[in-house]
């Protein structure tokens, strides 16, 4: 068995993943060498997604289905879902072993890797976003969503009323646990701050419907998910978080066209978990390439994820919301 592990100079995980590889060998002959990494041309070269990255026999047991090779600090989740720069003793004993490596212990697997259901990427372990049909859940949601598309601002409590009271209760209680829920987020004042895909006050992303009416979206996930939820064309204004450049996504009849055409998509989500609001969507953005989306993980190693490609992104944000008012 040859393992070998991908580190760049004075990474801090790298001499400690070599100790936890040769205690999880369990006395195991194997070849063990460690690779410095200079670039990122080097790191596409060897396989390396991240600082260290752990070759088994030349493959990566830990490696995010998609992930681009790079430089940045490595983040493993593991079993107990905490965070670390190494794989957890167990997750290498069955590596080593030849099991596949438990679907929790590859980096940001519960967010940014795809999964059966791609509703997990907006961190909701599969419940998707389409709230339940029971106490008037879905009917007083839908009518928000609604009242976005077609004003841009959101409903107050008062215009929601009739609709709550459909199900026997008031809009507050409704909205209360529509937040609970993370279907919506609230101010302070029990205001709609957020009703995802919808944002109540500006974002990085500006979405102008077909209609006339410009919305935000609270990510960039969230907009290319309006126009499949609308079934409207639409036109989505976003900026690069690291250069600041334009980037803008047109979609006509369900075709999108991205300006640049280099433009990608990452996908991050804050370990410490919470409402999407605060957890991800400030790191899901639009990059003009991904050099830069690459750059924006270097300068937020808290922050694990993965970059995806325009149809991978297109195809998540119209599952995610596309059903949202087909029922």
């Amino acid at each position: 068995m040859r393992i070998t592990v991908l580190a760049v100079t004075d990474c801090p995980n790298a001499r400690p993943v070599l100790e936890r590889v040769t205690t999880a060998l369990d006395g195991r002959e194997a070849e063990i060498e460690l690779i410095e990494v200079a670039d990122e041309t080097g790191a596409a070269r060897l396989g390396m997604y991240g600082s260290p990255t752990i070759l088994i026999d030349g493959t990566d047991p830990f490696s995010p289905s998609g992930a681009m090779p790079s430089l940045s600090c490595r983040l493993y989740r593991n079993a107990d879902g905490t965070v670390s720069g190494m794989p957890d003793e167990n997750a290498l004993r069955q590596a080593l072993a030849g099991a596949t490596a438990p679907t929790r212990s590859a980096e940001a697997a519960d967010c940014c890797t795809p999964q059966p259901d791609p509703l997990d990427v907006v961190g909701r372990a599969g419940r998707g976003r389409c709230a339940p049909a029971e106490r008037g859940l879905r009917a007083v949601r839908q009518r928000i969503l609604r009242h976005f598309a077609a004003t841009g601002v959101t409903p107050d409590t008062q215009m929601l009323q009739a609709v709550a009271a459909g199900a026997g209760r008031s809009a507050t209680d409704v909205l209360a646990e529509l937040a609970a829920e993370d279907f919506l987020t609230l101010d302070e004042a029990g205001n709609i701050r957020a009703a995802y895909p919808f944002s109540a006050i500006p974002t990085r992303h500006r979405v102008l419907l077909e209609s006339g009416v410009e919305v935000w979206s609270m990510c960039a996930i969230d907009a290319l998910g309006i126009p499949a939820m609308l079934g409207q064309d639409a036109v989505i204004s976003s900026t690069d978080p690291v250069s600041g450049d334009p980037i803008t996504i047109t979609s006509t009849t369900g075709t999108f066209r991205w300006e640049p055409a280099s433009a990608v998509v990452f996908l991050g989500h804050r370990p410490e978990g919470g409402p999407a609001a605060t957890a991800c969507c400030d790191a899901l953005n639009f990059f003009t390439d991904a050099a830069n989306a690459r750059a924006w993980t270097r300068r937020h190693p808290d922050v694990p994820g993965r970059i995806v490609d325009q149809p991978d992104a297109e195809h998540i944000g119209q599952q995610t919301f596309g059903p949202l008012l087909a029922s």
